[in-house]
């Protein structure tokens, strides 16, 4: 690839006629023409190029006389080519991405370099609200999979020349675009650059799951915390809301949200619908989202627990006793149900949308009343389940919702072990996993807790005044 730009136009076009493979790739189009006296070439990709801008561009290319041309082609661009996004490349590794990005690529006989003109459409679906982070008010539009759009959703929120969005490139094949977007006057800078250091040395042949991909590139996690380093978010939003508090935020090509970092715990908990209602409600919403968390963890361990010692039950709680035959133990029957409640959850990802809710309400009555008639499993343990499963979904983090869901599982087999000792140990084997977890910038994972910081903790808690908030440590 260290082969020169000719200026013979033959030549370049046997080699690109040869890297890109054009007699095989029916949508790699190579179009001769002839600008002035001069012969020219372009190289484009179909389905990505705007005809009506290749139409108003050629109109100019025909009208140009053999006594008007330039001496070179940065002088060609200047006076023949009336476009905003053009750039004169001299790398064949640039142009070899530009042209399978979809940029359309000009040689003209006589110039030893190349005219790239950005004249590119994408296929996309339209910016709409996304399916997960919905909110009772606020704005209903969401990223796409289109990198460009994305960032022009956070530039129409953050119009301030500190706001850096800078893109680079991983994979060796996929060269996949990804950008690094951050405030100049509020980010860590030492973080950021340690962050475009890792992006820059990632050495693998292509991101094949996008976001997914870079962040494993990007940390090594210990496999056995589950607790998650990365917040992804659809919103432009809350993107730029982290931004203005002086996170970093990462864009991926294909994939339709961004990755905020570093993020706590309280990060992840925290949600947009907190910020567009008044700040009694908004508190309500946040505290109602901790407790309801909180309890979805510690539910079924503490039910079970109580089970196994009834003589721990107050007299006024009699009632939360199990009534009928128990025919299965009742770790087991949360066991299965913690399956079946991932059972339908994937079923319903893959059922037809006209199809999910009547299929929904088929399987809550058929699964919910004949499991319990047919002994399977006890009432009491249904109810307790069917509550964890929808309190699951009061908060947007799929993955703090499994990594709880890992904890509570671990919870239950040692309560069921060893009784009050194993449910201590699972809380404390928790606590420990939060505690000792670390966000990707070294710091506490359950900042401003520890290290503690009551000012920041007590905004972190409870919704204040807009007027009232400063930017926040991360």
């Amino acid at each position: 690839m260290n082969k020169d730009i000719s200026a013979v136009l033959k030549n370049n076009i046997e080699y690109l006629n040869s890297e890109l493979n054009t007699d095989k790739n029916f949508d790699i189009i190579c179009r001769t023409l002839k600008i002035a006296d001069r012969q020219a070439g372009f190289y484009f990709i179909d389905g990505f190029v705007k005809d009506d801008i290749m139409e108003k561009v050629l109109e100019f290319f025909y009208g140009i006389k053999a006594e008007e041309m330039a001496k070179d082609m940065h002088e060609f661009s200047h006076q023949f080519l009336p476009y905003v996004e053009v750039d004169i490349l001299n790398n064949w590794n640039a142009i070899l991405t530009n042209i399978l990005s979809g940029v359309l690529c000009l040689f003209i006989d006589g110039y030893d370099s190349c005219l790239a003109i950005d004249c590119r459409t994408y296929p996309m679906r339209s910016v709409e609200e996304p399916e997960k982070d919905k909110t009772l008010r606020g704005s209903r539009d969401g990223f796409v999979e289109t990198v460009v759009f994305n960032t022009a959703l956070i530039r129409r929120r953050i119009r301030s020349p500190k706001l850096s969005v800078e893109m680079l490139q991983v994979g060796k094949s996929s060269r996949t675009d990804v950008v690094v977007c951050s405030m100049d006057d509020r980010v860590d800078t030492q973080f950021l650059e340690r962050m475009k250091e890792r992006i820059n040395s990632i050495q693998v042949d292509s991101l094949t799951m996008n976001q997914e991909s870079l962040a494993e590139c990007l940390y090594h996690r210990k496999w056995f915390n589950p607790f998650p380093k990365l917040k992804h978010t659809e919103r432009p939003d809350t993107a730029a809301s982290a931004l203005l508090e002086g996170n970093i935020i990462i864009l991926v090509d294909n994939s339709p949200s961004a990755m905020i970092l570093p993020t706590s715990i309280f990060d992840i908990v925290e949600e947009a619908d907190d910020y567009y209602f008044p700040p009694v409600t908004g508190t309500y919403l946040r505290l109602s989202r901790f407790a309801i968390t909180l309890m979805t963890y510690l539910l079924t361990p503490l039910f079970l627990l109580l089970m196994q010692n009834p003589e721990w039950i107050p007299q006024s709680f009699a009632f939360i006793m199990v009534k009928d035959q128990v025919n299965i133990p009742i770790l087991a029957q949360f066991l299965i149900l913690e399956l079946a409640i991932d059972g339908l959850r994937l079923a319903a990802l893959n059922t037809p949308s006209m199809l999910t809710t009547p299929l929904s309400v088929i399987a809550a009555l058929v699964l919910g009343e004949f499991s319990v008639n047919s002994g399977w499993f006890n009432a009491e343990v249904m109810l307790y389940m069917a509550f964890v499963a929808v309190s699951n979904y009061s908060q947007a983090s799929f993955e703090l919702g499994y990594a709880l869901k890992f904890m509570r599982i671990i919870t239950l087999i040692l309560t069921a072990l060893f009784n009050l000792f194993g449910f201590v140990a699972g809380v404390l084997i928790t606590i420990l996993s939060i505690a000792l977890n670390r966000t990707l910038s070294g710091k506490s994972y359950l900042y401003p807790l520890i290290p503690f910081n009551g000012k920041q903790l007590f905004r972190r808690i409870f919704r204040i005044k807009l007027g009232s908030q400063s930017g926040r440590e991360s």
